[in-house]
């Protein structure tokens, strides 16, 4: 009998060494299978109630629950869940009684990163109203697109954009489009200052009746995604999806005390979904005027921040910030967000401590998404049997050079075998839909693939090519329009940048492919940054590239710049160096060629140029 008990408790003991051994992930995956389950039922039982709960009833229920406890920090400021409930009243009677705003119409809001952008979200959310979140960066044709695509009768802004209003009123005007200042006098004529009156007027519970026919299929927010060539396109948002990105928080691990550091934008569709995931946690936020890396870990000490949310190349720029003593000196002990390279990734942990990393992978108008719940260095998240069942994805093979997926005989796609990359694509059902784009059923139709796996279905089409690999991790690869074909193999630009900027002498290196005269597809190009005080060397670089990368990667030239331009949402621009090219009369950048028979990046010079453009000169 004692033996017996002996090799039970043995077992015990064993069992949870060999799961990790076996199954390293399982009480991860079963954790957060579990997170899963319970979040999505609670989001129905939100969607589904009568009246719909929306963001604006989760706010109002942490009023009540925690009034002074501070939801915003901004600067010196310090707003609490009461202070924005005060405000956000005020700016509605104004809207509503004063400007005239009817339960249905659409605001443009054009606004810097300060706490009056939430308590105006959460003031037209009282009324019924849409909020359309304007890019504070756009101008002219730009800004008259979007206010017009999500038809907004009503654009607030304050006199620090008061040269862009300018520009464009006289066309808002004829358009019917009216313009209010946020502020308490106004420089611009036929501009009216709102902010007297809003100062004066009643913080009274606004009656519900003001928003009676809003229900979870209505649009809360129009969202402008910012794409590196055309004009922004307005992603519908209803207030059934706001409630989804609310969880983003709950499934991070995220606490009602911490303090979350937003240094986003607030147009960005990220930003937002961390106010709305801090509202429902019922935690504190920190919000910046902008994102600025000389201040960054300066505020997450001064706030005691716990939390910090990042996107696209923030962290490589934290990063590259010359390195202090105090480095490690900071209170974060998570990192939520999307885009940060797996060379950053790790040197961010190396810096600054052992920060639990959640990426996430998603797009704005998307209708699913992932979760890096393991800390994977790389991945933007994971799968299994029963998470695939929860969210209906696919990676289906794309034909890169005719820009489309690849069909069999019957007109279904193709899924992609394990270990490689398939175009991202997520099927459109009642509880996972697609609500497209304000004004452009042609751009919204684009965005859907039918007769996928069978006939009549239909899915989402991400534009993103991923992998997931044997351990059911997934890995972005690239966007569809900036993978290339180059003799007759796809170049990933993102997998040609991470062995790049291992290089000692490259900060930061973007990748793209450029049409040569008389050649299929696309060859190779890289946009550098030179860490500062180093040289470019052409003959390192060869060799380099020679040692890591299969010759149809390699780029042919290099452009040294002395900054890589981003999007507003910190995606590096491709379309612009793409149309640029290789031609040294149109570009003043210093300009390089690969001289296989010099074994080094040579000069680029007008004779090697029309050598190549005249067929010349084999590539």
């Amino acid at each position: 009998m004692g033996s017996l008990f002996t090799v039970v408790v043995g077992l015990l003991i064993l069992m949870p060494l060999l799961g990790n051994i076996f199954f390293p992930y399982l009480w991860l995956d079963l954790s957060f299978l579990f997170t899963m389950l319970r979040v999505g039922y609670r989001w129905q039982k939100r969607i589904k109630s009568n009246p719909p709960l929306t963001v604006l009833d989760i706010f109002l229920e942490k009023v009540q629950k925690q009034p002074e406890k501070p939801l915003v920090l901004f600067e010196e400021e310090v707003y609490s869940y009461r202070d924005i409930d005060n405000w956000s009243s005020k700016v509605a009677r104004v809207l509503q009684s004063h400007v005239g705003l009817k339960e249905g119409e659409t605001v443009g809001v054009f606004l810097k990163n300060v706490p009056a952008y939430l308590w105006i979200w959460m003031g037209l959310e009282k009324i019924g109203c849409t909020m359309a979140c304007v890019n504070y960066n756009i101008r002219s044709k730009s800004l008259l697109h979007v206010i017009s695509s999500c038809e907004a009768k009503v654009l607030l802004t304050t006199p620090d954009f008061q040269g862009a209003i300018e520009d464009v009123l006289p066309t808002l005007n004829n358009k019917g489009v009216r313009v209010f200042y946020l502020s308490d006098d106004s420089p611009t004529e036929g501009v009216e200052a709102l902010q007297g009156q809003i100062k004066t007027s009643s913080t009274e519970p606004v009656p519900a009746s003001f928003r009676a026919n809003i229900t979870s299929k209505s649009t809360s927010l129009y969202i402008f995604t910012s794409g590196t060539t055309g004009l922004p396109k307005a992603a519908i948002i209803t207030h059934r999806k706001v409630l989804s990105a609310a969880n983003l928080f709950g499934l991070c691990g995220v606490h009602p005390d911490d303090i979350i550091y937003i240094p986003l934008p607030l147009y960005h569709a990220s930003a937002l979904s961390g106010i709305a995931s801090c509202i429902d946690i019922g935690a504190t936020c920190v919000l910046t005027p902008k994102f600025s890396v000389t201040k960054y870990w300066d505020d997450c000490r001064k706030y005691r921040a716990t939390v910090v949310q990042y996107v696209g190349e923030i962290m490589r720029y934290v990063c590259n910030a010359p390195k202090k003593d105090n480095d490690r000196d900071h209170s974060v002990r998570l990192a939520v967000g999307n885009g940060m390279r797996m060379e950053v990734w790790k040197e961010f942990l190396d810096r600054f401590g052992p920060i639990r990393i959640y990426e996430l992978y998603g797009a704005t108008e998307g209708n699913a998404g992932f979760v890096n719940y393991t800390g994977k260095v790389g991945a933007v998240g994971r799968t299994n049997f029963l998470i695939k069942k929860l969210i209906q994805f696919e990676f289906i093979q794309y034909d890169i050079e005719k820009d489309e997926p690849v069909r069999d005989e019957k007109g279904y796609c193709i899924p992609v075998a394990i270990g490689k990359t398939g175009l991202m694509v997520t099927k459109i059902t009642e509880n996972a839909p697609f609500e497209g784009y304000a004004g452009d059923v042609q751009k919204t139709e684009k965005k859907m693939l039918r007769d996928v796996l069978k006939k009549g279905d239909c899915y989402f089409n991400s534009g993103d090519l991923l992998m997931q690999d044997h351990e059911g991790f997934i890995y972005f690869q690239d966007r569809v329009g900036d993978t290339f074909r180059w003799k007759g193999e796809n170049v990933a630009t993102t997998e040609v940048e991470a062995t790049l900027v291992e290089v000692d002498f490259i900060q930061e290196v973007n990748v793209y492919g450029v049409p040569v005269p008389g050649h299929e597809g696309k060859i190779g190009m890289a946009a550098i940054r030179l860490k500062e005080g180093l040289p470019f060397d052409g003959k390192k670089l060869y060799l380099y590239s020679k040692d890591y990368l299969p010759n149809y990667a390699i780029p042919r030239f290099i452009r040294i710049q002395d900054f890589l331009e981003l999007t507003e949402t910190f995606k590096q621009r491709k379309g612009q160096l793409v149309k640029e090219g290789f031609d040294p009369t149109v570009i003043n950048d210093p300009l390089y060629f690969l001289d296989d028979s010099e074994k080094c990046y040579v000069p680029m010079t007008q004779e090697i140029f029309s050598s190549i453009t005249e067929k010349k000169l084999k590539l």
